[in-house]
Order: structure tokens, then C-alpha cells, then sequence
């Protein structure tokens, strides 16, 4: 069984506590119930705890949740959360004793890995308090391996994250031995040496109008854009759909590699187009290429971010092995050229665009007015030799036409 849950706590043993997704409109149902129910504070007469005993307990966010006692020490209890799998020592004016609710299973899965063994037979601290940094509160999916031998036992599981194997990534950092080897060879983490390459993104049909944005200019008429179906989905067509659904499943990728970053080896390979992560001015994290090197001492080198267009120059610092799991989703920026206009002959603007001279940086500026975070729709004319669309703003109309009232682009039939 395959299924997506959310990771509501790591033990100190290193046990995965999961909530499955489909768990959660019950269990939202259920704490609604428990606040109505119990309210103001816990129990404030003498009572005589008892260890496995159910109870209910304030928080330290004052939200009443269901738990048993799991050890009794003079005034001050160790309690476990049945529905999020943490235990916590507790003063006892917190607890209410309760046989409420008692009938209802936990929400929260006890887990282990799957043909996983760490170093040494048990989870190190230092790999307990890794794993609550990376998962904890996290959508991750599941893959059912074995059932435990009793109810109350581990279920034996593999987790992805963002598309990675969490037992693999594990054996990587040396924090335990993965004995499903095939799953490290199948994922293929960090192959990095090899000489891979980005999928290309499946175009629309030309002629059909299908919403973009615009993600990076060159110049006013060389634009990267991307397909966005983020609005009136099943109006789009199968591919604006899928490519939806790929930048989606991509973000999701992404926010986890940024997670695990620092683990990912530095490149020592600079071969052009190799695609790499590249670090951007935001301290984030992204798909990129390598395009030439700029300067020798210290090293720069000029990369591309795949799903933007957009050009930077970083030191070897920022530059790291991509897992081979984030080539499989198409690049998300298209390079197009734009149809129906020129530059204008008689263009009196002085500042030119350096690598482009005939346009004006005047001419590039009206540009950006004219496509940034507007809704824009496109249409293609041709795919060969190069993509060339017309581009529509917010009002229908062509974009370019804004250029040409100004008198810094002329029509071109």
C-alpha cells in the first residue's frame, strides 16, 4: 500500500510517527469534539496516576489532546500523545483522566525502515535530532513493506521525500546500512559524474491559445515563459495540465533539496550544459546548467537556471551535484521569440542593450512593464528553427503594440 501521510514527530529510539492524509479530516473532527468537551484547566485534586492510564492534556499551546500516561514521578507525569506520537513530562494540574474517546484508535502510526539498520543497532542522537530537522511536519509518501507481529507494533515502512529514498539518504550520510541495496541503485542519489540532461517541455499545439508567464527577457523580442495552468485546470489541454502537474511535483522536490543542500557534494566537474543546483541571490536553491567559466582565479562560472531562463555568475561555492530524481521533470522555462514586430530604425535612445545594440534599454524597460506579473496567453506560430509565438496581455491584446505607440519598435509583416 502506497499513501501519503505527515510526519507528526520522530522518538528518541528513532521511531517514525506518521498521521496518514486520509486521517485527517477525523482527526480534526475529534480534537473540535475534545476542546468542546474539556475546557478550562486539568484536575487540580489529588489523584492517584496510573501508568497506561488515558487522559487528556493541555498543551503548551492551552489545546486539549488525547494521551496516556506512560510514567508516574511524584507531581510530575511523562505523558505520550496517542494522536502525534511525542512524549512530554507534564505537570498533573494539566491532565484530566478521561475514558472518553478511548474506543477511537490512534491517529498517529508508530514506523520503522525498512531493511534499515543503523550504526551501532540503535538510532545515534545525532541521527534522531537530523531526522525531526528534516521530516518533522512534512508531507512524505509511504510505501507499506510489513505489517507488525501486533497491533501495537512498528509498521515497517520505505519513505520518500521529494522523490528520494529517506533509507537511502540515510545509509548515505553513514548514519546506517540500507540493506535493500537496489532501492540506492534504482534512485541513483548522487550520481553526479555521469552525463545527464534535462527533459525538454512538451509544447502546445500552434494555434491554440494557452495562458504563460513571463519569467526572464533577454531583449523585447527573446523571452523565456512558462506554461501556466494554475487557473480553470480542466479547461487546458493535456499538456498545459501535465506541465501543472510537474511544476508542482518539481517545488515539492525542490523545497526538500534545499532541506538536504549541504550534503550534496560540490562540483568538480565543469563540463558546458551539465546541469548542477545553483544557489540564487534569494539563498535558495534551484535547478541550473553550466554554460562557460568567466574567470579562472578565483573560478566563476557562468550557469543558467533551467526553469526560469535567467543568467548568473557564481564561484564553485554555489554549486552542487543535482540527484539524478529532479531530471525527470521537463525544464519549466521555454526560450521563444516573439512575432510581428522589430526594432524601430529611428530609435533616438542612446542606451542600448549591451549584447543586443539594436534595441534601446528604453525599448527593454516598456517590455517589462508590459509582461510582468500580468496574465498573459500565447499562441505558436512555428517550433522550427526557433519557438515563435505572439504574446497577448491581460487585455487581449499584443503585447508589443505598447512599444510600437511609443515609436521604439516598428511592425514587422
Amino acid at each position: 500500500k502506497i499513501f501519503q501521510a505527515v510526519v507528526s514527530c520522530i522518538g528518541g529510539d528513532g521511531t517514525i510517527y506518521i498521521i496518514p492524509k486520509s486521517f485527517e479530516t477525523a482527526l480534526n473532527k475529534l480534537m473540535a469534539e475534545i476542546q468542546n468537551t474539556f475546557k478550562g484547566l486539568g484536575l487540580l485534586i489529588p489523584y492517584c496516576w496510573k501508568k497506561g492510564e488515558a487522559c487528556v492534556v493541555r498543551g503548551s499551546d492551552t489545546v486539549w489532546y488525547r494521551a496516556k500516561i506512560v510514567e508516574v514521578s511524584g507531581s510530575t507525569l511523562q505523558v505520550q500523545y496517542i494522536d502525534r506520537g511525542y512524549i512530554e513530562s507534564i505537570p498533573q494540574c494539566h491532565l484530566y483522566p478521561t475514558t472518553f474517546y478511548t474506543g477511537i484508535p490512534p491517529f498517529c502510526i508508530p514506523c520503522q525502515l525498512y531493511k534499515t539498520l543503523p550504526i551501532g543497532n540503535f538510532w545515534q542522537q545525532e541521527a534522531v535530532e537530523y531526522l525531526q530537522e528534516l521530516l518533522k511536519n512534512e508531507e512524505v509518501e509511504i510505501h507499506v513493506k510489513e505489517l507488525p507481529d501486533n497491533p501495537w507494533g512498528k509498521l515497517s515502512i520505505s519513505l520518500y521525500f521529494g522523490g528520494m529514498s529517506l533509507s537511502s539518504f540515510m545509509a548515505y550520510q553513514r548514519y546506517c546500512v540500507a540493506e535493500d541495496c537496489q532501492d540506492i541503485q534504482k534512485l541513483g542519489v548522487f550520481e553526479g559524474d555521469l552525463s545527464p540532461s534535462y527533459l525538454l517541455q512538451p509544447l502546445p499545439v500552434p494555434g491554440e491559445t494557452f495562458p504563460v508567464t513571463v519569467t526572464h527577457l533577454v531583449s523585447p523580442k527573446e523571452v523565456y515563459i512558462c506554461l501556466d495552468s494554475s487557473e480553470n485546470l480542466k479547461k487546458h489541454s493535456a499538456t498545459e495540465r501535465s506541465a501543472s502537474r510537474d511544476s508542482e511535483s518539481l517545488s515539492k522536490a525542490l523545497k526538500w533539496c534545499n532541506k538536504i543542500v549541504k550534503t550534496l557534494p560540490h562540483l568538480t566537474n565543469f563540463k558546458k550544459e551539465l546541469p548542477c543546483l545553483a544557489e540564487y541571490v534569494d539563498g535558495l536553491w534551484y535547478r541550473a546548467k553550466l554554460l562557460s567559466i568567466t574567470q579562472l582565479v578565483p573560478v566563476q562560472i557562468l550557469v543558467q537556471f533551467v526553469d526560469y531562463g535567467t543568467y548568473l555568475v557564481a564561484p564553485t561555492s554555489r554549486l552542487r551535484h543535482i540527484p539524478c530524481h529532479l531530471l525527470k521533470y521537463p525544464v519549466q522555462a521555454v526560450r521563444v521569440l516573439l512575432a510581428g514586430f522589430r526594432p524601430a530604425s529611428d530609435d533616438k535612445n542612446v542606451e542600448r542593450i549591451p549584447y543586443s545594440p539594436e534595441w534601446s534599454l528604453k525599448a527593454l524597460w516598456t517590455m517589462v512593464d508590459c509582461v510582468e506579473g500580468k496574465r498573459l496567453s500565447a499562441s505558436i506560430l512555428t517550433v522550427s528553427p526557433e519557438v515563435t509565438i505572439s504574446l497577448y496581455g491581460d487585455d487581449k491584446n499584443l503585447v508589443h503594440l505598447k512599444l510600437i505607440e511609443m515609436g521604439l519598435a516598428e511592425l514587422d509583416q
